[in-house]
């Protein structure tokens, strides 16, 4: 049990002083049980159970009331219940059920932030929902607090409509040896918050499987919040200690292998390190919709002169600083081309922020659009002439097949997934490159005007049904 798991043994704690203690004091509760005694003792439990921090946040508090001394004094029992509730609770379906597959879709049932990877999740759990694996059933689970996992609300009456919910009552799934579990968003700390009661289903036969995104926490950690890295690294040693992971492309496949390797982390002899590809056809994957009211002159502005289009949230490793810097010497050298920016605001990137904000082409030729529904971005690939894949580590490039898809040329950044993706069928551009970036795009443009481009064309891009395909064949065979 790491970190996360003490976070929430304390705050429900806490919560569970409401009763006893004004919304004012639990309020300060909350915080200084946080801040004086769950950061300091992250690394270690005996220090967090039974230090000074602890106490001393009690004495700063100054409530000696009967409610926080009982509290304090049942921190240890607490977290021994809160692992044997999981197994007291486990519940076992009667002999000759039907097998089931569950499909852990925790985050996108709390909130679908529309990010790229909730995309993906949302896509392939349609198409699942359509076409289960042959003598399996589906249901759609969550996990709720410290008690396993719940079966999710589902509506689903067509492609075009996907509604995820939770549900009040607490009753938990029921599992039988032959089921199979698995997580398909990234629900990196409810997995890890679940790892004994996913332990527990794993030994009388339950198969739990993961999907892995990529390894960049891992990898790149500058280029994510500080945190980010060790519950990323949690989180894959995690699910190492069950069935398999498949992988979202081949070069994250080799990568999880490689990682695993250099930790000198050992698996069971039957792991499997499978990987899929991603669909493309964003008509398929539960679509969100609406215009803008300036939808139409956005769209008519684009299409005027050569668009290059930039899909992703802005942060570090996505490479936006270069493009804009790229684009800022373009114009200035007469080009008379459009850069439009889909995504919206990441982390620890402020700086690159304020500058997209004053540009003095924003609105002009530069166009920045945050939080647009797919319909609008079905209308934005339409309507450019070329994207860029600047990334500068990716562990798919969904961007790239959904351009292929729209027929429009690609322009990516030379690094291995991109290769995987995009074969020959992209123009690459390399920071490692004599020429700048800005010339090598002049290149581009160049061969562009003469129809000597790179043709999107040879990107073999598939359909979130055959995605989903070939995931239940990683997870099946």
């Amino acid at each position: 049990m790491g970190v996360t798991g003490l976070v929430a043994i304390v705050l429900n704690l806490a919560s569970d002083m409401n009763k006893a203690a004004p919304p004012t004091t639990r309020g300060r509760i909350k915080n200084y049980l946080f801040e004086n005694a769950i950061k300091p003792a992250g690394h270690s439990l005996y220090r967090f159970l039974f230090n000074s921090p602890l106490k001393k946040v009690v004495k700063n508090l100054a409530l000696k009331s009967a409610f926080v001394e009982g509290a304090l004094r049942s921190v240890s029992l607490s977290f021994i219940h809160f692992q044997m509730r999981k197994v007291d609770e486990l519940k076992i379906r009667k002999p000759g059920s039907d097998k089931l597959l569950f499909i852990d879709a925790s985050l996108l049932i709390k909130e679908d932030l529309k990010t790229g990877i909730q995309r993906v999740s949302r896509s392939i759990l349609l198409q699942l929902l359509s076409n289960p694996p042959e003598g399996y059933d589906i249901k759609v689970v969550y996990a709720n607090k410290d008690i396993g996992y719940k079966i999710a609300q589902v509506q689903c009456e067509n492609f075009e409509s996907l509604s995820l919910r939770s549900q009040e009552s607490d009753e938990l799934i029921a599992i039988h040896p032959g089921d199979i579990f698995l997580g398909l968003d990234f629900a990196c700390y409810p997995t890890i918050l679940e790892k004994n009661y996913l332990n527990k289903i794993h030994s009388i036969g339950v198969k739990v499987y993961f999907v892995v995104y990529d390894l960049l926490p891992v990898q790149f950690p500058s280029y994510f919040p500080p945190v980010s890295n060790r519950f990323h690294a949690k989180w894959l040693r995690t699910i190492s200690q069950f069935d398999g992971v498949i992988c979202i492309s081949a070069t994250i496949a080799n990568e999880y292998q490689a990682w695993l390797n250099k930790k000198r982390i050992s698996v069971n002899k039957d792991f499997k390190i499978k990987h899929f590809h991603l669909g493309s056809d964003l008509s398929n994957s539960s679509p969100t919709k609406g215009l803008p009211p300036d939808a139409p002159e956005v769209l008519k502005q684009l299409k005027s002169k050569t668009t290059f289009l930039l899909v992703g949230t802005i942060e570090p490793r996505k490479g936006y600083g270069q493009m804009l810097q790229a684009f800022t010497q373009l114009w200035a050298e007469g080009a008379d081309v459009n850069l439009v920016i889909v995504g919206k605001v990441g982390w620890n990137i402020q700086n690159l922020v304020d500058k997209i904000s004053t540009h003095p082409e924003l609105g002009r030729r530069l166009y920045w659009l945050q939080g647009i529904s797919d319909e609008y971005l079905e209308g934005i690939y339409s309507a450019s002439s070329c994207l860029i894949a600047a990334s500068e580590a990716e562990g798919f490039g969904l961007p790239i097949i959904e351009a292929a898809h729209h027929h429009i040329p690609v322009i990516a950044r030379d690094i291995p997934v991109f290769r995987e993706v995009a074969g020959d069928a992209a123009f690459y551009f390399s920071d490692r490159a004599k020429s700048s970036i800005a010339d090598q795009f002049k290149i581009w443009i160049d061969l562009n005007k003469e129809n000597k481009h790179p043709k999107s064309d040879g990107v073999r891009y598939i359909t979130w049904q055959q995605s989903a395909e070939q995931l239940k064949k990683a997870v099946f065979d």
